[in-house]
């Protein structure tokens, strides 16, 4: 991965900062949920959804040595496209870097005062769920 966590974070900062109203942004989350890549349909498991959200959220972890690769699906639009952010950023980071650093995008973007409080809880559950990955990879 050639750009840094604080890159990522900032290239979506930008990009949302090009939006104009609300409405945009919203569009562009679906947008991005779009492009997510497809997750194996043997992957979308019970043991692979993400507790805590009111969609379903498949999540899962694969160790590359020194980087995790993530790879996510949701039945639902907007859903889909957070968990795409944070695939974005988070993809293909050592276990060091997912639990280090903070997620500054999501206040920076205004994310969190713009959510339902159920979306805002399964982003803070898919984030989680992404830091324990990296804490069992880390630990081996």
């Amino acid at each position: 991965m050639n750009t840094s966590l604080k890159e990522a974070q900032q290239e979506i900062v930008d990009e949302f900062a090009m939006l104009g109203d609300w409405q945009d942004r919203y569009e562009h989350l679906i947008e991005l949920g779009k492009e997510l890549p497809l997750i194996a349909p043997e992957l979308k498991t019970d043991e692979n959804l993400v507790r805590g959200c009111q969609s379903r959220v498949w999540l899962t972890a694969e160790d590359r040595g020194e980087a995790i690769h993530f790879t996510a699906d949701s039945d639902a639009m907007i859903t889909k496209g957070l968990v795409a952010l944070l695939v974005r950023v988070l993809n293909d980071r050592t276990p060091e870097e997912i639990m280090g650093t903070p997620l500054t995008f999501i206040d920076a973007i205004g994310l969190r005062e713009h959510l339902s409080p159920n979306r805002s809880n399964g982003l803070v559950a898919m984030l989680d769920q992404m830091k324990r990955y990296a804490l069992v990879y880390s630990s081996k």
